[in-house]
């Protein structure tokens, strides 16, 4: 299961873990990534997207088909 959120398409990044001796090691920051359903009205059916935290304040902010048709614009979601 890939980390990627279907609407924004935030995905891990890596950095490093700093001691307190300024040592370095590599670590992972991992995306809050929430399965999560939609009721799509438009269409009459629920569908299941992978999520981020923000990606929820998106489909909040700009509603779920408007957020589903600039997912699949930029790629980041193949069809819904």
């Amino acid at each position: 299961m890939s980390r990627v959120c279907q609407i924004t398409g935030k995905n891990v990044m890596s950095g490093n873990n700093v001691s307190h001796s300024n040592k370095k090691t590599k670590r992972k920051f991992y995306p809050n990534i929430l399965n999560k359903k939609f009721y799509l009205p438009e269409e009459d059916r629920w569908i299941t997207l992978k999520v981020s935290a923000n990606g929820l304040r998106t489909i909040h902010k700009v509603g779920l088909k408007v957020a589903l048709d600039k997912a699949v614009l930029k790629g980041y979601l193949a069809k819904y």
